[in-house]
């Protein structure tokens, strides 16, 4: 056992600064500054007194920006960037809605299941920028209301976007703090996410039974089929199965997940050589680039301060004493945050506490799984819980404004009444799974 920390006022400046960082940015919607703008303040501040009462210079900063996270996620939208002008997403979108022939529980079953696909390899805030739309098209085409499939591509993205390594942020924050393969990640997490993808398509099915009783409209969807620009399209889906495969082989060739995307970007901009790659750019959502880098550096500082590591020795004897527990705990824990706050900030604060404790000698293995479940399903809790929801409530409520019709908009309290029992209901399937598996997700993720 090492020797206890005593508070000192680095710990005091460099924890006040994160807790005011993390305010501005959780209020966000109170103040009307953006959440970037915050963090980015508080990297310069903590860079400053950091340096001031030496505990964190402008070199550290750099250091402790994680650039595999903010490189893999930039190639990945810039690679989306280049995939939707080709109109591929909208004949999938038409396609499935012919398949359905009317009948809205397998429209929504179809729906769901691309959305999920598409979460496995895109973040799902992307996945519903694009499916989001389509959706409202394909709803007014066939007569029905559109609040079941947004509110289903919002928890369906959520949910499947934990089965991946490079499906939610999150995720990639916590594979590359604690060294994850794609592949661990995904033996781990793939089942769990298949067994709560189905509990919350049959929540979907209850909770909105009236809604989806009624038949469709059949209309012909052919004309709309059409893909724009086959040649890109084509290439970019070869580009994405190569990169599955190096995904799944990242590992053994010792390359970062970043380096991957990266080398399917470059390969997907010479086959498709007419993309316009200034086009393409603009898609790349810098604002959360920025958001990823100034959280980091401030992340950076509290763990320079060792203000982390002392909050770790008061947590690590309840770990020590019941694993299985403090994992229940922490998956349930870090679900209720991130439905009321961002999960991205929260995820950042605690992997370097779980790290602390892998130092420590405990192993750590199914803290980490418990994490990701906590972080990636809590999402749906609110309409506030994930990126992904907030896209879809704004683009609800644009939809009830333009059609003058408030049934249309996806509101707090419907999210509450339709999304949180959803939520609620993977988290005990989540729970159940880890107590049944317990041995398999605490595993060492690196057996010596």
């Amino acid at each position: 056992m090492t020797e206890t920390l005593s508070w000192n006022t680095p710990m005091l400046v460099s924890a006040i600064i994160m807790i005011l960082t993390f305010v501005g940015i959780f209020t966000e919607g109170v103040h009307g500054f953006h959440r970037t703008k915050f963090a980015m303040a508080g990297a310069g501040i903590m860079i400053l007194l950091g340096q001031y009462f030496g505990f964190y210079s402008p070199r550290q900063a750099v250091e402790s920006i994680d650039w595999n996270v903010v490189f893999l996620l930039g190639a990945m939208m810039t690679i989306v960037g280049i995939m939707i002008p080709t109109g591929g997403f909208q004949a999938i979108a038409y396609r499935i809605a012919d398949i359905s022939k009317g009948k809205q529980f397998m429209l929504l079953a179809l729906m769901g299941t691309a959305v999920t696909v598409l979460s496995l390899l895109l973040d799902n805030v992307t996945t519903v920028v694009i499916f989001g739309p389509l959706i409202v098209l394909i709803c007014q085409a066939l007569r029905v209301s559109p609040i079941p499939y947004l509110l289903g591509a919002a928890l369906l993205s959520d949910t499947g976007g934990v089965a991946t390594l490079v499906g939610d942020p999150p995720n990639l924050m916590i594979g590359s703090a604690a060294h994850i393969d794609f592949n661990t990640f995904f033996i781990k997490m793939g089942p769990l996410v298949l067994v709560a993808w189905l509990a919350i398509l049959a929540a979907l099915k209850v909770l909105f039974r009236e809604e989806i009783a009624v038949p469709a409209q059949t209309p012909d969807f052919t004309p709309q089929e059409h893909i724009k620009d086959k040649r890109t399209w084509y290439a970019a889906l070869g580009v994405l199965a190569m990169m599955v495969v190096l995904f799944i082989f990242h590992h053994a060739l010792n390359w970062n997940a970043w380096f991957v995307a990266a080398l399917g970007l470059t390969l997907l901009v010479f086959i498709a050589r007419n993309v316009d790659l200034d086009a393409s750019f603009e898609d790349v959502e810098l604002s959360l680039l920025m958001f990823f880098v100034s959280l980091f550096v401030v992340i950076g500082g509290v763990e320079n301060s060792h203000f982390l590591e002392y909050v770790a020795q008061f947590i690590q004897p309840f770990v020590e004493t019941d694993l299985l527990l403090a994992s229940i705990v922490l998956m349930w824990s870090s679900a209720i945050l991130s439905a009321m706050i961002d999960n991205i900030p929260f995820t950042a604060a605690m992997v370097p506490i779980i790290l602390g404790m892998e130092t420590q000698g405990i192993n750590v293995a199914p803290l980490w799984w418990s994490l990701v479940i906590g972080v990636g399903m809590g999402g749906n809790g609110t309409h506030l819980g994930s990126t992904a929801n907030v896209f879809i409530v704004t683009l609800s409520e644009r939809l009830a404004k333009d059609a003058n019709d408030p049934a249309l908009a996806l509101t707090p309290g419907l999210w509450f009444k339709k999304g949180t029992p959803a939520m609620i209901l993977t988290l005990i399937t989540s729970s159940l799974i880890l107590w049944l598996f317990f041995d398999f997700f605490a595993m060492p993720i690196h057996p010596h």
